[in-house]
Parts: structure tokens; C-alpha cells; sequence
């Protein structure tokens, strides 16, 4: 009897302010998960400045990738294939990993894997959980994405809601700016909240049409900066704590109740986090809580793995790998590439 051949995943994601590269086993196991991270550089800034990232990603990568190697205790010609974000992203990040990706595959004549971005933050799922498989429904929120998405089998997504303006994370980054705590705001306006009092301002809750999933948080973002400047033309005292609280609840409150909604609809009883904002300890709490009332399985990644890391683009790029998808060294990025298009 054949024994089953390990696949090993040289992975590089640099669609943002964090140059990454790890080496992954059989899709599930992580032996180097390395992050340069650039968000010490961008918070002089107030967020990322993309020709900024672009720049910093050509200093840090070589030494990215090589020392995921040396952690996994592996050299280039072991691995079984390069898998790479290709998008969505910023432009010039995004060319920064695809090239050395590209350059990797033909020097040591491997295939070669192009990542969606978001389905690889999907995917830090089956790193978490071994066990994890869909279907299920996936909330993945970020500061550039807020999806909801039907996951029917692996690779397969059917977006079932996107916001209809800001982002989640966006949200988070302009009012943490608006109430003074700067950049990043999620972290920031997390940490907050829990010294504030939720209940403290009544922000609107938008949920759009009786049977939409969309989502849409410019107008809750707009309520916080009115609320701010009322304060300020009357004199009155600005608690930040008690906006962030309140902010928060409003935010939280929506992605629970939709994607509860959406699990119901499509008769699953598994949900699972993702995405940057994945890591915030009210929203893991508040679906944690609603899941167990509905009986649901509940996956959460880690922290590290919600945030931007080449662990997940591993994990995904096995499932590619295993179905048979290779890119050709003409894949070019794709700063606007859509969930499920290839």
C-alpha cells in the first residue's frame, strides 16, 4: 500500500503593511510562520501609505523567506509548489510577492499558485481547527472587506453580503482618528470599549433590506462624528471610552445578527471568523455567545492568524495544489480580484 506523499507550501503575502512567507504541511500544519510587520511606520502616518509598503516589502522579503525556510528547517527544492497572494490588495505590494514568488518558481521548477487574499483568511480556519471542514458560513472582516460567504466545499464561496460602502475595519480606523486614539483603530477602540459603557450614545444598528445581508457603516461612522462635533459646539464633555464602547456594540451587533441570519437561511450549523477584525475580543465573545444559544460550531483563528500572515496563503494554496489549479508566470496582480474568480 502507497503511502500518502506530505505536500510542502513555500507561501508569501505582502498584499498590505506585512511582508510574510511560511512553510506549510499538508495544508493544516504550520513549521514557520514568519511576519515583518510595518505598522510601527505606518502609525506616524495615521495608515498605510502604499508607496511606503511597496518600498519596505523589497528590503524585507529575501530575509522573510529565507527565514521561514531555516525555521522549517527546509530548503526551496523540498517544497512541492509557491503559493503567493496575487489580490485583492495594493498594486504595488501585491507585484512585490508575486515577482519573488514568480522568481522562486522558475529558478527552482516549482509550480506556481496565485492566492486570493480573502480566501486565505477563510482558510486560517483549518490551521486552527484540524477538524474543520464546511460546509459553513464564514463572516470575514477586515479593513478593506466585510463578506459574508456561503463556503459549500473547499475553494467553493458564494458571497452572500458585502458592504455597500465602509468596511468594518475602515470604520474602526476613522472613528478610533475621530475620538483622538489614532491608527490602528481596532485594537485601539477594543481596548477602549472595555473601560467605556456600551449603552453610553444610542448609535444606529443598520441592516439594510428585510433580506439583505449586505452591510454598510458609513452612516453609523457618520453618527459618531456628529455625535463628537454636537459635543464639542455645546460644550459638553467627549468620553472616548463610552463612544468606542457604543460604536463598538452598534458594529457588533449588525455582523452577529446577519450571520446568524444567513446560517439559518442556508441550513448550516457551522460559522467561522476571519479577517483582521476577527481578532476583536467583543465580536468573538457576542458570536460565541449566539452560537451556543443556536447550537452552532464556532471556529475563531488565533490572533496571529487573523491578521495578514502567509500561514493561511499556505493552507489555501494546498487545497489549489490538491485540485489541481497551477498559474502560469504571466499571473499578474489583481488589486481588485473578487472572492471565487480566478
Amino acid at each position: 500500500m502507497n503511502e500518502k506523499k506530505d505536500i510542502y507550501i513555500l507561501a508569501i503575502e505582502s498584499s498590505c503593511d506585512e511582508t510574510a512567507a511560511a512553510v506549510v504541511k499538508n495544508g493544516r500544519e504550520v513549521l514557520s510562520n514568519v511576519i515583518s510587520s510595518q505598522i510601527d511606520l505606518h502609525t506616524l502616518y495615521g495608515g498605510v501609505v502604499p508607496e511606503i509598503a511597496s518600498r519596505k516589502h523589497v528590503e524585507n522579503i529575501d530575509g522573510v523567506i529565507k527565514k521561514a525556510l531555516d525555521d522549517a528547517e527546509m530548503k526551496l527544492e523540498e517544497m512541492d509548489a509557491i503559493g503567493v497572494t496575487y489580490g485583492p490588495g495594493l498594486v504595488g505590494a501585491l507585484l512585490v510577492g508575486l515577482a519573488e514568488a514568480k522568481a522562486l518558481a522558475y529558478a527552482a521548477d516549482k509550480p506556481l499558485i496565485g492566492v486570493h487574499h480573502i480566501e486565505g483568511h477563510i482558510c486560517a480556519n483549518y490551521i486552527q481547527n484540524k477538524d474543520f471542514e464546511p460546509p459553513y458560513m464564514a463572516l470575514v472582516v477586515s479593513g478593506g472587506h466585510s463578506h459574508l460567504v456561503y463556503v459549500s466545499d473547499y475553494g467553493k464561496y458564494e458571497i452572500l453580503g458585502r458592504t455597500r460602502d465602509d468596511a468594518a475595519g475602515e470604520a474602526y480606523d476613522k472613528v478610533a482618528r475621530a475620538i483622538g486614539m489614532g491608527y490602528p483603530g481596532g485594537p485601539k477602540i477594543d481596548a477602549a470599549a472595555k473601560l467605556g459603557n456600551p449603552d453610553a450614545v444610542k448609535f444606529p444598528r443598520v441592516f439594510l433590506e428585510e433580506d439583505s445581508y449586505d452591510f454598510s457603516f458609513s452612516g453609523l461612522k457618520s453618527a459618531v462624528l456628529n455625535h463628537v462635533n454636537k459635543q464639542k459646539m455645546m460644550g459638553e464633555p467627549i468620553v472616548p471610552e463610552d463612544i468606542a464602547a457604543s460604536f463598538q456594540q452598534s458594529v457588533v451587533e449588525v455582523l452577529v445578527g446577519k450571520t446568524i441570519k444567513a446560517a439559518k437561511a442556508n441550513g448550516v450549523k457551522k460559522i467561522a471568523l476571519a479577517g483582521g477584525v476577527a481578532s476583536n475580543s467583543t465580536l468573538r465573545g457576542k458570536m460565541q455567545e449566539a452560537c451556543e444559544k443556536e447550537g452552532f460550531t464556532l471556529s475563531i483563528p488565533s490572533p496571529i492568524l487573523c491578521t495578514d500572515n502567509a500561514a493561511m496563503i499556505g493552507c489555501a494554496a494546498y487545497y489549489e495544489y490538491m485540485a489541481g489549479v497551477r498559474d502560469g508566470l504571466d499571473l499578474n496582480a489583481n488589486p481588485s480580484l473578487r472572492l471565487g474568480d480566478r
